[in-house]
Formats: C-alpha cells, sequence, structure tokens
C-alpha cells in the first residue's frame, strides 16, 4: 500500500478510535501446536469480575423476554464474569476460547418476528456453550440464527461488544455487527483485536504502522488503534517455543505491555481506562490463567479434573471481596448459584 494513509482518512480513524473503552485480546502461534492467547479487560470501575465454572446440560435462554433463544450446553467452560450479569471471556472443555471486548460501533440490528433474541449478555456463554471450533462456530452463526439485543450495564454504558474466538488448531475469527449485519473475519491471521474502529480500519491502520517502520515507529498511547499495533508487532515477533510455561509467559508479558496502569482513568474520556484484570489461555493444554491488577499473584485452573458432567455443581473463585489466589486454584474452587444474565428487551 502507500506509505502513508491519506493525512485526513489517519486523522479521523485516530480520532476515531477515542471513544472505545480499553480492552485488547492476541494470540500467539507456537511450534507443536502451541496455542496461547491473552486478554486485557480495561474499564472505567471495577466491573465485580469472579472466574465461574458451568457444567455440560445447562438450560439456558437468551434473557430477552418472550421470543428468546433457548439451548442446553453442550460443553463445559470456565468463564469470567461482569457486573454478575453477563460472561465476557472464557474457554470451553474443547478448548475454543472467547473474548468479547467493548465496540461502540456496534449496530445488531433490529428485531424480526421470524427469528429469536439474545441478550448479549448470554453471547459469550452461548459459544462457548454450542460449539467445539472456530471453523463449527462461524458455519452456525453466518447464519444468522438470532438478533442480539444491547441492555444497559448497571453503571449506565450500553451493553455493545464485538467478540473474539480460538481454538487448538489456531484457528481464529473476529465477529462483529455492523450497520445490523454480523461481520466475521475468519483465519489464523486475525491475531489481534482492540476496540474501535471496527475491525476492518484496525487492519488498515496497523498495515500503515508495519508499512512505516515496525519496531522504530510504532505508537505508544492507551488508543486502540494504538494498542493494536503494538500488540500485533510483538505477538508476531516474539520468540518461538512449545514451553507452555515460556509461552504463557511471553503472551503476558504482551499483554501486559499494551494494558494501562492501574488509577489511570480520565473522568471526560471513557477510552481512558485502568487495566481492571487480563487472562490467559493454553488452549493446547486447557489451562485458564487469570492476572487480578490489584493481586500481586496469578492463579490457574487447569480444565482436566474440573466436573463438567451434567448435573455437576456449578461453581466459582471469589474475587469480589478482593480475595487473592496463587497457582493451581482448583481447591478454592466454590459450589456457587449461577448468575441470572442481564435481561433486554425488544423495541
Amino acid at each position: 500500500m502507500n506509505r502513508c494513509l491519506p493525512a485526513a482518512l489517519f486523522l479521523w480513524l485516530t480520532l476515531f478510535s477515542l471513544v472505545a473503552k480499553a480492552c485488547t485480546r492476541c494470540v500467539y502461534l507456537g511450534p507443536n501446536n502451541t496455542v496461547m492467547v491473552a486478554r486485557s479487560m480495561d474499564w472505567v470501575e471495577d466491573p465485580g469480575s469472579e472466574v465461574w465454572v458451568f457444567p455440560r446440560g445447562m438450560e439456558r435462554n437468551g434473557a430477552a423476554g418472550p421470543g428468546s433463544i433457548e439451548w442446553t450446553s453442550h460443553y463445559g467452560s470456565v468463564v469470567v464474569s461482569f457486573y454478575g450479569i453477563a460472561s465476557v471471556d472464557g474457554i470451553n472443555e474443547k478448548g475454543l476460547v472467547a473474548n468479547t471486548l467493548y465496540l461502540v460501533e456496534s449496530d445488531y440490528g433490529t428485531p424480526a418476528a421470524s427469528k429469536p433474541n439474545m441478550s448479549i449478555a448470554c453471547w459469550t456463554q452461548y459459544v462457548l456453550d454450542s460449539f467445539a471450533t472456530v471453523k463449527e462456530t462461524v458455519a452456525a452463526l453466518e447464519q444468522d440464527p438470532f438478533t442480539i439485543l444491547a441492555p444497559i450495564l448497571p453503571n449506565g454504558e450500553p451493553a455493545v461488544g464485538h467478540m473474539a474466538i480460538s481454538d487448538p488448531t489456531g484457528d481464529s475469527a473476529i465477529l462483529e455487527y455492523v450497520k445490523g449485519k454480523l461481520v466475521i473475519h475468519h483465519g489464523r491471521e486475525f491475531q489481534v483485536m482492540t476496540n474501535s474502529p471496527i475491525f476492518d480500519q484496525q487492519l488498515a491502520l496497523d498495515a500503515y504502522w508495519r508499512e512505516i517502520g515496525g519496531l522504530t515507529m510504532l505508537p505508544g498511547t492507551n488508543r486502540a488503534a494504538d494498542r493494536f499495533a503494538r500488540a500485533a508487532f510483538y505477538v508476531t515477533s516474539l520468540p518461538q517455543t512449545d514451553d507452555p510455561k515460556r509461552a504463557m509467559a511471553q503472551i503476558f508479558s504482551v499483554i501486559r505491555g499494551v494494558s494501562v496502569p492501574l488509577g489511570f482513568t480520565t473522568p471526560d474520556k471513557p477510552n481512558v481506562a485502568s487495566t481492571i484484570w487480563r487472562t490467559g489461555y493454553d488452549q493446547k493444554n486447557r489451562v485458564m490463567y487469570f492476572d487480578s491488577a490489584t493481586s500481586p499473584n496469578v492463579f490457574w485452573l487447569p480444565l482436566e479434573g474440573l466436573a463438567f458432567d451434567a448435573g455437576s455443581p456449578v461453581q466459582k473463585i471469589p474475587l469480589k471481596a478482593g480475595e487473592t489466589y496463587g497457582g493451581n486454584a482448583s481447591a478454592s474452587l466454590k459450589p456457587a448459584e449461577p448468575f441470572a444474565f442481564l435481561p433486554a428487551k425488544a423495541k
């Protein structure tokens, strides 16, 4: 491409990126089927996230009133909740990972009587409950089987977002609703996602930064477009290793490098939001890692050995009271009543 985007377009895209909350997701593709994914959750306040274990066989509905989609979970999953009313991040027992990030430009279209509705609070959980691979997920969702409804979050912000998914083969997809239509970018090359602008424009900005110098010219602000460029460069430049501990340390170093320091917020600029927590997933070995910005320790949950059989109790790792854990936290799981998804109504 041309060495420079047209100045007006570049300025517009850069300014456009200022309206989004600041989260980042990236995937490391290593040798011998080593696949690691990490994301940061950046938000203007602590959303009271906790880590949950859900078994197979749970009866679900889309929390959208009459006409909600209904399903039964085919796969057990480990997820991170958001305000105790949504699943926004997680891995299922087949190693499929879903990460949902804020996207202010999301437009889910108008509900139609011909298909069911779903609150966006359920979207991540539906994917983890229902599919084993990225290919399978894409094939099902590109049929547009439901309409997503976006209610208001407890802090008054609209619940709008786009989703990145990946599986143990290294396959990835980015799913976002633009002008009422689901747009899917599917392929191993889609290793990074941040917030605004929409993904097509993120790719254009990333191409711009790669063209003008890569490491010597990486942008350094907290804006979504700048974080995308840095994460994309570093995650594709990491030394190759199939050592799972080393690979997880590498992907965490990338996601920490694009995180926002705790307490660094600006009330009139919602795009500048602190990193509250980070997750990492070893998709080959089925291990979930959780890194709280307010805890000195990282803890993890190996999926092997967790109780995913239908009828097993829902469990969680309590975090709301500032609890801290280190290392394998499986023994700290406690039985719990599953949270209710944030309801939504068709207008």
